[in-house]
């Protein structure tokens, strides 16, 4: 049977799978992760609107884009709904380190293919190991209900990430785009061995 480790290198690419101890972690700190995953809903769709202002001529872009916005926001609905249902306050928005080492590895200068690629392969890999957070929080949780909850999470990350990779292709030559998503993968690789092992996070 092929197990979470494979399952998520075949799909997503990923170089590395999250240490099985974070969804033991999460699982003590369901407040923290709730109030977590809601800014990261709100950011994804903020991306989408800054995309589609900044590429405004791209029509394809523009026209994939927009449902994703109207459905990130409702995944940052659901997630207040889950908070204020549970008592919990939504939280203040923390600074997210991973997403920051992200950027830092886009490209700023050259022209306008080589940095619309970056900002939609960033894109791709934020849903990706969102996609296996999901999975592992769907799988690992005790709660029967927040592993349904977390279940449609993961299933709707995935259709973004294959989406962001689908548009990078659609605008850069495919072996680029390879070529580029390699390195992407290595990168974040290192960025998660560089991390310590929290429970209150979703990156």
């Amino acid at each position: 049977m092929e197990t979470l480790s494979q399952h998520t290198k075949n799909i997503l690419g990923l170089k590395l799978v999250t240490d099985p101890r974070w969804v033991n972690l999460a699982a003590l700190s369901i407040s923290d992760i709730l109030t977590d995953h809601a800014w990261c809903e709100q950011k994804a769709a903020n991306s989408c609107i800054s995309l589609i202002q900044r590429y405004n001529d791209k029509e394809l872009l523009v026209n994939k884009l927009a449902p994703i916005v109207t459905e990130e926001w409702g995944h940052f609905r659901m997630v207040l709904t889950e908070i204020n249902k549970r008592n919990l306050s939504l939280g203040k928005q923390r600074k997210d380190v991973y997403v920051n080492k992200l950027l830092d590895f886009q490209k700023r200068g050259g022209n306008i293919e080589d940095r619309l690629l970056d900002q939609l392969l960033t894109m791709a890999l934020i849903e990706a190991r969102s996609c296996e957070r999901f999975k592992r929080l769907s799988e690992g949780l005790e709660d029967d209900y927040l592993k349904n909850f977390y279940r449609i999470f993961m299933e709707s990350e995935a259709g973004h990430y294959t989406l962001f990779i689908t548009l990078a292709e659609e605008y850069c030559p495919k072996e680029k785009v390879r070529n580029r998503w390699a390195e992407w993968l290595i990168y974040e690789k290192e960025i998660m061995e560089s991390q310590e092992v929290r429970g209150d996070r979703i990156h």
